[in-house]
């Protein structure tokens, strides 16, 4: 029992370790960190101060929120203090029986408070009403107003805008845990699983990755986050995808891909990091989107393929089971790419499942997948 806590614990703390290092979480967060910044760069942030709290977290949002009406009732509480003190209606002034007040009922800074929330949160109790006897109460009764119509708009469209994030939408796009390397299409090729959670589909969708890695050229300098294209495809193309049904991308992995070097025992060595990248607009929204996430070498699994997600009823109904979307099974596979095609070349097998102990294949028909 002790054993396995400690094992726990280390493998908790190794987890850790590898989230941190990495530049893109499985959720798709970018983890780079700005320092030594400009003053000028940071007063940047002011200048577009709406992008600014659009992309503030809830908690910020809510503190700049509140703060933002009671400072301004704390202004015009001052303002009103002013009027009343200008007017003598103040209680230390000691105005006469016959004095005509600009404000009913407002005295001291306590009462000039209360006027000041209930002006602009237009909730006044009757209690404290302005006279037609000072024009400048009248006029800062309107600018108040006007300032807290707009303070109220402002928030409203932040919020409304927070709420329809494409990022929001984008959340019910999801990824396998892990990429595998098998054989495909005549080639061995590099498989991720992609799928939308939703009904609504997301048009003009696009799949692509980056590799990132860092490199020391022949000249001895290093190039750190160095990023190659890599491109993937699905049977019916790359473009305008028909994205109804989750859907295994593949790279083919030749002579121009990255991983054309690696092998099995070469791959969970290398350092580097594999960002997918999913493009495509939200059919019910039409707001353009992009969903991310990451592969390390331990989550790229050689000699596996994804296990069968799609199958048709007695009704002729297609139907997805997404407790195999992340199940992987193994297959026999080269190696390496460069002896894919060579017939006495070692074959990799494990004989171990990743995640997929005891769990019993659906049964698929057919002809039902070829109409698919």
């Amino acid at each position: 029992m002790t054993r396995s806590l400690r094992q726990w614990f280390r493998d908790y703390l190794a987890e850790r370790r590898i989230r941190r290092s990495r530049l893109v979480t499985k959720n798709g967060h970018c983890n780079v960190e700005y320092g030594n910044m400009r003053y000028r760069n940071l007063f940047a942030y002011m200048q577009d101060f709406w992008s600014t709290f659009v992309e503030i977290g809830w908690f910020s949002f809510m503190f700049f929120y509140v703060a933002s009406f009671i400072f301004s009732w704390f202004i015009f509480t001052l303002i009103w203090y002013w009027v009343a003190r200008d007017n003598g209606d103040l209680w230390w002034q000691n105005p006469p029986e016959n004095h005509t007040a600009c404000i009913l009922n407002m005295n001291d800074l306590v009462t000039s408070y209360l006027y000041s929330v209930e002006t602009q949160l237009t909730i006044g109790f009757g209690y404290r009403v302005i006279t037609a006897q000072c024009p400048s109460a009248i006029t800062v009764i309107m600018v108040q107003v006007l300032v807290g119509a707009v303070i109220s708009c402002f928030w409203c469209g932040v919020l409304v805008h927070k709420i329809s994030m494409p990022r929001k939408r984008a959340k019910t796009v999801t990824f396998s845990e892990n990429a595998v390397i098998s054989a495909k299409q005549n080639a061995l090729c590099l498989q991720i699983r992609v799928a939308n959670l939703r009904k609504s589909l997301l048009v003009g969708s696009q799949l692509y990755g980056k590799l990132i890695r860092t490199r020391v050229t022949p000249e001895g300098k290093t190039i750190i986050m160095e990023q190659v294209n890599v491109d993937f495809m699905v049977d019916a193309g790359k473009d305008n995808l028909f994205f109804i049904c989750p859907l295994t991308f593949y790279h083919v992995i030749d002579g121009s891909s990255p991983f054309f070097q690696m092998s099995v025992d070469i791959l969970p060595r290398q350092d580097f990091e594999l960002v997918v990248f999913l493009d495509g607009t939200a059919e019910s929204t039409n707001f353009s989107q992009q969903v991310r996430t990451s592969y390390i070498p331990q989550e790229i699994i050689w000699g596996h393929k994804f296990l069968p997600i799609i199958s048709r009823s007695k009704e002729g109904k297609y139907q997805v089971d997404f407790s195999n979307f992340s199940r992987t099974e193994p297959i026999p596979t080269a190696h390496c790419a460069c002896c894919y095609h060579d017939v006495n070349c070692h074959h990799h097998y494990s004989a171990d499942g990743a995640d997929n102990k005891g769990f019993e294949v659906i049964e698929m028909d057919r002809d039902s997948s070829t109409k698919m």
